[in-house]
């Protein structure tokens, strides 16, 4: 009871705060092209205003369909990608502006990233152990190659591999493995927060869930926080506390995990819910899929869901919505606000 106490009071205060976080791409064609065809420049908003905080030691969970936004939320956190505005702050140091300070480098340290793919993010020309290594190198975290060699062997044994596995190329693993050496090397630097970035999507069901089981033993052995990216409602439901559903670059609908699951506000996020197979459809909301997501070279006018959503009405079509509370969730809905559903 006294160490749930304690890990709610740490969740409540935030590690991480992103605050209208947006990243505009200029998808022009080339200059000579757009001169000859009068065309003007294109410009593309994967993240518009994008804000949520992320308390320590907790796994704030962001879904939603192939280009909502996602990655580029990610890795604008990271520093992979510069945003085009709003920021990042970490542990009260923003880590976004265009200033290379102490502070900032030291914030960078604290958080690494796990990528989808678990072969194309490893060196395939680097062992293992030199893969490992490299954030020990860069940050200068061991004093010699022999306190290097301690700590590398040290990061394999913790994500369940053998030392002697640092002698190995990447293509002499299996997936699941590739993964843990993937998380070793986060695990490197000794950060406190690690974005998971579909870590499992390119796995093996039953190697699926002994990488999220690794991953929920290293949070509480070693006080992590994650941000954890997936399609899986499934994994999604079993790792994160909290959830944020991402449509269009936009928020529509931020929940604890347990309430989202339990009582879907926003008509894209029942959509998402009832496109997962259940042995008893009894329980769905009656809202299969419908359509694709809008072009976002062209995105509709008023709310971007409009075009799909079945409580659509003539406000939706022109005013965009502003998040409002529903209870414990926050909803970015004409319908919820107005009661319609």
């Amino acid at each position: 009871m006294q160490r749930s106490r304690l890990r709610r009071r740490l969740t409540d205060v935030p590690f991480i705060q992103v605050e209208n976080l947006t990243r505009v791409f200029d998808v022009s064609r080339p200059w000579l092209e757009r001169l000859t065809q009068r065309t003007p420049r294109q410009y593309l908003a994967a993240a518009a205003n994008v804000s949520f905080a992320i308390g320590r030691r907790e796994t704030f969970g962001l879904v939603g369909e192939s280009g909502s936004g996602k990655s580029t939320i990610a890795r604008m956190i990271v520093g992979l990608i510069p945003p085009s505005g709003g920021s990042v702050v970490i542990d009260g140091t923003p880590v976004t502006v265009q200033v290379h300070s102490a502070a900032r480098q030291q914030a960078r340290r604290r958080v690494q990233m796990v990528f989808q793919d678990p072969y194309s993010s490893l060196n395939p020309r680097w062992r293992a152990f030199d893969i490992i290594a490299e954030p020990i190198r860069a940050f200068r975290l061991c004093s010699n190659q022999s306190a290097t060699k301690t700590r590398v062997e040290e990061l394999l044994h913790l994500v369940g591999l053998d030392p002697m596995d640092g002698l190995k190329y990447p293509h002499e693993f299996s997936g699941g493995q590739r993964q843990r050496i993937a998380i070793a090397r986060a695990l490197a630097s000794q950060p406190e927060f690690i974005v998971c970035d579909e870590p499992t999507s390119a796995l093996d069901v039953s190697v699926q869930a002994q990488v999220l089981n690794l991953m929920r033993d290293l949070q509480d052995r070693l006080g992590l926080t994650y941000l954890l990216i997936s399609h899986n409602l499934a994994v999604v439901r079993h790792m994160a506390s909290r959830v944020g559903v991402m449509y269009l670059g936009r928020i529509v609908e931020m929940a604890p995990s347990k309430e989202l699951f339990r009582n879907p506000h926003h008509p894209y996020t029942r959509m998402l819910l009832d496109a997962v197979p259940h042995l008893d459809r009894g329980r769905t909301h009656g809202e299969a899929v419908v359509g694709e997501m809008a072009n976002p070279l062209d995105p509709p006018t008023g709310c971007p869901f409009h075009p799909r959503c079945p409580h659509v009405n003539e406000r939706c079509q022109v005013e965009p919505p502003r998040l409002i509370t529903a209870g414990s969730s926050s909803v970015s809905c004409h319908a919820v606000e107005e009661r319609r559903i």
